[in-house]
């Protein structure tokens, strides 16, 4: 008994930032080979504006995967992401443009917002036993009416606010042409990292995410921890609200539907397994960046958007595929 429990203690201390160091190595290794590839085939690749782009444009998708990194590891799913992230842009909008308020607490009530909907959805599934897929769903569907009723169907501009569009676009350092938003990304990437490898709550995450009733048998108050990690998760999804409102200084109420899914394939081919109970941060992040770079090489060889898609479906099925592979050889 010892025994188990000391290595059951030691078990996240193999573990870079809550995951397999295999898987995180595969990913690692496609994310090169794709950047060879697409460098052979465009010298404009490797230019620093396109490769800050692609940084750039990992932030939004990339924040809204590490929080849906937790949520998948306890074998659940949030669909509501995408649109979430637009209700907590719009939330930011209304706060800052509508209400006049101060810009500090306009993000922090956007942040805020996020929360509340990641709470909700963690009481629909931990309280009212409503099956993840069906609970998200339902918020997706929700967050989607309501940023469009709150913004009267229109933008909120952020032009008489000062300092809105720095905190993605801006640069910190002086001299030096990287975006706050790229240097939030990987803030939330360590504060994730951290979260997931050296806090309770990332030890009942993948508690819950390997075997949900021996946890509870065991004493831990899984509904509770359940509700905690969804209001966590809900939090970068607000981080992503407001970063997307500073990049467009505008808060757009009909953007949101799509994201959800890129965020989660991010998350898959990262290493994350969809029947929980494993995942990385570190390979969560690999995976924003797969899709970034994927997009923006498919772009530069002017392929048409529609197979742009489909290549990317097909990494997702591929990605997914592995997943069933590694899990059958587990069994």
């Amino acid at each position: 008994m010892k025994m188990a429990i000391k290595q059951e203690t030691s078990e996240p201390k193999n573990k870079l930032f809550g995951g397999g160091a295999l898987q995180q190595l595969l990913a690692f290794a496609s994310l090169i080979i794709l950047i060879i590839f697409f460098s052979i085939a465009s010298s404009n690749f490797l230019q620093w504006s396109n490769i800050s782009g692609i940084l750039l444009s990992t932030t939004v998708i990339g924040v809204l995967a590490l929080g849906t990194t937790l949520v998948i590891i306890t074998g659940g799913i949030d669909l509501s992401i995408g649109t979430g992230m637009t209700l907590c842009s719009v939330m930011t909008g209304v706060f800052l443009v509508n209400m006049d308020l101060p810009i500090v607490v306009g993000v922090l009530g956007g942040i805020l917002t996020g929360a509340l909907i990641g709470f909700i959805s963690g009481f629909s599934v931990s309280i009212l036993k409503i099956p993840p897929f069906i609970a998200t769903l339902a918020m997706m569907m929700i967050a989607k009416g309501l940023a469009l009723v709150i913004s009267g169907a229109s933008p909120i501009y952020f032009n008489n606010v000062p300092g809105f569009d720095k905190i993605a676009l801006g640069s910190i350092v002086p001299g030096v042409p990287v975006p706050n938003g790229i240097l939030i990304f990987f803030i939330m990437v360590l504060i994730g990292g951290v979260l997931l490898s050296k806090t309770i709550v990332g030890r009942y995450t993948f508690s819950i995410g390997s075997n949900e009733e021996a946890t509870r048998l065991s004493g831990i108050n899984v509904n509770r921890w359940k509700m905690i990690i969804y209001t966590i998760a809900g939090s970068f999804t607000g981080i992503a609200g407001v970063l997307m409102a500073s990049r467009l200084n505008s808060a757009q109420p009909a953007l949101g539907m799509g994201y959800e899914l890129e965020a989660i394939a991010a998350v898959v081919i990262g290493g994350t397994s969809l029947s929980g109970g494993r995942g990385s941060i570190v390979g969560t992040m690999i995976g924003a960046l797969i899709m970034s770079v994927l997009t923006n090489g498919l772009r530069i060889l002017s392929i048409p958007q529609e197979w742009q898609t489909v290549v990317i479906g097909i990494v997702i099925i591929i990605a997914v595929y592995i997943d069933v592979l590694r899990r059958g050889k587990n069994a």
